[in-house]
């Protein structure tokens, strides 16, 4: 049994004589959140649109759950729940009709019973009955959502699915995604918003001019033992600046105020200047990683790749 959702095999689409998307590989483990980053124009839609089979692939083959897309087709269409762009109801019908409208149309027979589970699963019981014009719009992206979850999928994919939505829907959709992958679902979401992807996924991956060049698991990436920027406090500043200089030359070391400094240090280094600061008379009163956001690291992929081509 594959322990895949979905694999994506050498994904590729030509337009006229331009590759919109080159090549793409990559794997989504069940009941993990899986990003996408990229730029927009990337290809984060356009792989996205392959995968639902709303474009043909120029090249490539998707596999979800181990069946070939292309060898059985409505199988494995079954497996598979989508928001593409933002989702459309009905808005002079209730919640309830519109989800019992896309029961109908499903190739799986979808119960009543269905359809208040997953209204009760993004937390739209209360008012499922109401007209859709009366919901905002985070309420409509979780009607999205419950829709796309009607034939019990086990695979959901998402093409920037918090686009348009205030701080506390986004946080309240992120935590919905949590949950389901709690429950077994496995989720592909694409987005350009890095500081929310950042608390959303599991793995990334980082498309550029529709290439993948990067792929790695967030924790990996945030904990990368690079040198960092390291900020001490302490009673003079000036004073542990110049210590920290006698004793380890290399080192970038800036003066911040009266009693902080930083320094650019590897982890390792980090016990050898407290010592250093302590074995001279210097009290130290704290000790503070500025860890860097999926924001620094994607610019310094981004950058590195850039670089790489200019050479």
């Amino acid at each position: 049994m594959t322990a895949y959702a979905l694999e994506v095999q050498s994904l590729t689409k030509v337009i006229g004589k331009k590759k919109v998307v080159d090549q793409v590989s990559f794997s989504v483990n069940k009941g993990e959140i899986f990003g996408l980053l990229g730029p927009n124009g990337a290809g984060k839609t356009t792989i996205i649109r392959m995968i639902v089979s709303l474009i043909n692939r120029t090249d490539g083959a998707v596999i979800i759950n181990g069946n070939n897309l292309d060898e059985q087709f409505k199988e494995t269409m079954s497996e598979m729940g989508a928001i593409v762009e933002n989702p459309e109801f009905y808005k002079y019908m209730s919640g309830y009709k519109n989800l019992k409208h896309y029961a109908n149309m499903a190739l799986k027979k979808v119960s009543d019973e269905r359809i208040n589970e997953v209204a009760k699963l993004v937390k739209l019981e209360d008012v499922i009955h109401q007209k859709v014009k009366t919901y905002s719009l985070g309420m409509r992206q979780r009607l999205g959502v419950a829709q796309a979850l009607l034939h019990n999928p086990s695979l959901l994919i998402l093409d920037e699915p918090t686009n348009g939505l205030d701080p506390q829907g986004i946080r309240e959709f992120r935590d919905y995604l949590h949950m389901l992958a709690r429950d077994g679902i496995s989720v592909l979401v694409s987005s350009h918003l890095l500081s929310e992807m950042q608390l959303m996924c599991d793995r990334f991956a980082i498309l550029e001019k529709g290439k993948l060049i990067h792929i790695s698991s967030m924790k990996e990436t945030m904990e990368i033992d690079e040198a960092k920027e390291v900020v001490f406090e302490v009673d003079n500043s000036e004073e542990a600046v110049e210590v920290v200089k006698e004793k380890m030359e290399a080192l970038s070391v800036k003066v911040l105020s009266d009693h902080q400094f930083s320094v650019n240090v590897n982890r390792a280094d980090i016990s050898t200047i407290n010592r250093t600061l302590i074995s001279n008379d210097i009290n130290v009163y704290g000790i503070n990683r500025v860890e860097a956001s999926l924001e620094d690291r994607f610019f310094e992929i981004t950058n590195k790749g850039a670089r790489e081509e200019v050479k």
